[in-house]
């Protein structure tokens, strides 16, 4: 299995006044955050990962330079998540291959290794061409609801904000790690727009994409909410070092 770690955020409301660094290189209990991803998926060779790097790009491959990935800088053509994985698919680690992909963001410390080995389980039991990361939570959080067909095949992954009232009392999240066939993500990713408010590519638009194909995909739940929490303030941050701190 190959992997992308998407990791070119600026993470505007991390900078510190005469310390800019990329998202992923802040610190987290002494280390930066991207070091607990790479600790989180032992299961796939330093070689078969991919990095995507673009604020200060430089930096984060000089503090990785020694762990054998590789790294791919996004280009301005355009922006989102579904971009950057447009981008790391151009690496040459791809050509050719026709496997299995694990796509994970570079700021997710909290990610464990159990739900990383499941998805993948899942995903290669179920013969998904895609699996998405879910949580089944209370937690009122405004995330991506996971939406399912009267068959409870998933069909879509629909924003909040796009939600309809009955929708946002979908309890089933979308997380932001992904499992998919290679070749399906590919001819996702030339279908897929940025039609949007945002005006970005979305990966979240990738696997109902291949659903609308007829293509099997489906939802692998983590039963641990912490796994949602992203880094996003010194608020956060301050979280996930407690919670680090807690599972030592």
């Amino acid at each position: 299995m190959k992997a992308i770690i998407m990791a070119a955020g600026k993470g505007t409301r991390l900078q510190e006044p005469g310390n800019p660094q990329p998202k992923v290189l802040r610190k987290a209990n002494g280390r930066p955050l991207l070091d607990y991803v790479f600790d989180a998926m032992p299961m796939i060779e330093k070689k078969d990962i991919t990095v995507v790097t673009g604020f200060m790009s430089e930096l984060v491959e000089e503090a990785f330079k020694d762990y054998g990935c590789s790294f791919q800088r996004q280009g301005d053509d355009a922006y989102g998540t579904g971009y950057a994985v447009m981008c790391g698919i151009e690496n040459a680690n791809f050509d050719d291959y026709h496997g299995d992909i694990l796509i994970v963001n570079g700021d997710a410390p909290l990610t464990n290794l159990s739900t990383v080995e499941g998805i993948i389980d899942q995903h290669i039991k179920e013969e998904n061409f895609a699996t998405i990361l879910a949580a089944d939570t209370q937690l009122k959080l405004p995330y991506g609801r996971i939406i399912r067909n009267e068959n409870g095949n998933v069909t879509d992954i629909r924003e909040e904000k796009d939600c309809t009232e009955e929708e946002k009392a979908i309890t089933e999240l979308n997380v932001g790690m992904y499992v998919f066939n290679a070749d399906a993500l590919r001819e996702a990713l030339k279908v897929i727009d940025c039609n949007n408010a945002a005006g970005e590519y979305y990966i979240t638009d990738v696997p109902p994409a291949i659903a609308r194909i007829g293509k099997k995909v489906n939802a692998y739940i983590t039963t641990d909410d912490d796994e949602l929490i992203g880094v996003n303030t010194p608020e956060d941050l301050a979280t996930v070092e407690k919670i680090l701190d807690s599972r030592k």
